[in-house]
C-alpha cells in the first residue's frame, strides 16, 4: 500500500528549518495542503518562496492566550484539519543548579504547554470530522536524560505522557495521538559540534552514524497516513539504536 497524503490538510509547527523543514519537504512532495507555523518571519518567507503552495503563519507559540485565535486564523486559511504535527521546540541549556526559573519556564511553555493547547484546539475540530492524527515530536533525551538539559528532557518526557493520555481519551473517536522520538540528527544545531564531541556521540549509537531529517520525515508520513490507522498512544524511536525500548 502506498502512502497517500494528497490534499490532506496539515498544520506543522516549526516547519521552516531543521527536522521540521525535512518533514515539510516530504509532505509537500506527497501533495499535502500544509500550513506551517513559526516565529521567524524571514525563515517563513524563504520557505514559502521555495514551496509556493504552502501557507505560513508567523506566531510565537509561547503566547498561549492567542492560540485559540491562531487556530481560527489557520482554519480560515487552510479550511480544515486532518493532521497536526507539534514539532516546534526550544532549548535553554544549563546545569540544574544554575538554571533560572525563566530558562525552565520558557522551555516548558513552548515544548509542552503550547503542544497541549494546539492539540486541544485540533481535537475540537477532529471530533467534528470524526477522525484525525496528532503527531508530537519528542526526543531521545526524554528517555535517557541529558546533563545540562533537565528542562528540555522534562518537557519532552511530559509530551510522551500527554500523548498517551490524549490517545486514551479520544481513541474511540478515531483520533490518534502518537510520538516520534528522534535521536541525534544532522541539523544546524549538531553541525556546530566539534569532532571530539561528535565522536563521543557516535560511540553511543550502535549504527555508528547520526540520522538525517528525512529519517524523521518518513516516520511522520507513516503516522499521518491511513497505514497507521490502528496505532495510537505509541512512540516510534528513530535513533540508530541509541535507545532501545
Amino acid at each position: 500500500m502506498d502512502i497517500n497524503l494528497k490534499d490532506k490538510k496539515i498544520i506543522l509547527t516549526g516547519g521552516s528549518r531543521g527536522i521540521g523543514l525535512s518533514i515539510l519537504e516530504k509532505l509537500y512532495s506527497l501533495g499535502s495542503q500544509i500550513l506551517i507555523i513559526g516565529s521567524n518571519k524571514e525563515n517563513l518567507q524563504k520557505t514559502k518562496s521555495k514551496y509556493p503552495k504552502i501557507l505560513i503563519e508567523a506566531f510565537d507559540l509561547g503566547d498561549h492566550n492567542q492560540i485559540t485565535n491562531l487556530f481560527k486564523n489557520c482554519m480560515h486559511q487552510i479550511g480544515g484539519l486532518d493532521v497536526l504535527i507539534n514539532n516546534a521546540g526550544i532549548t535553554r541549556d544549563n546545569l540544574a543548579i544554575r538554571m533560572s526559573k525563566d530558562e525552565w519556564s520558557k522551555v516548558i511553555d513552548v515544548n509542552l504547554t503550547s503542544s497541549f493547547l494546539m492539540s486541544q484546539e485540533a481535537i475540537k475540530l477532529m471530533l467534528k470530522n470524526k477522525k484525525g492524527s496528532i503527531i508530537n515530536i519528542t526526543s531521545v533525551v526524554a528517555h535517557l536524560g541529558n546533563a545540562g538539559q533537565v528542562n528540555y528532557a522534562s518537557s519532552k518526557a511530559a509530551l510522551i505522557a500527554m500523548s498517551k493520555s490524549l490517545a486514551r481519551e479520544y481513541a474511540k473517536k478515531n483520533i490518534r495521538v502518537n510520538c516520534i522520538s528522534p535521536g541525534f540528527i544532522e541539523t544546524d544545531m549538531t553541525s556546530v559540534l566539534k569532532e571530539d564531541q561528535k565522536a563521543i556521540l557516535l560511540n553511543n549509537i550502535p549504527m555508528g552514524k547520526m540520522g538525517v531529517g528525512n529519517d524523521i520525515a518518513n516516520g511522520v508520513i507513516f503516522l499521518a497516513s491511513d497505514m497507521s490507522s490502528y496505532i495510537t498512544g505509541e512512540t516510534i524511536h528513530i535513533n540508530g539504536g541509541m535507545y532501545m525500548a
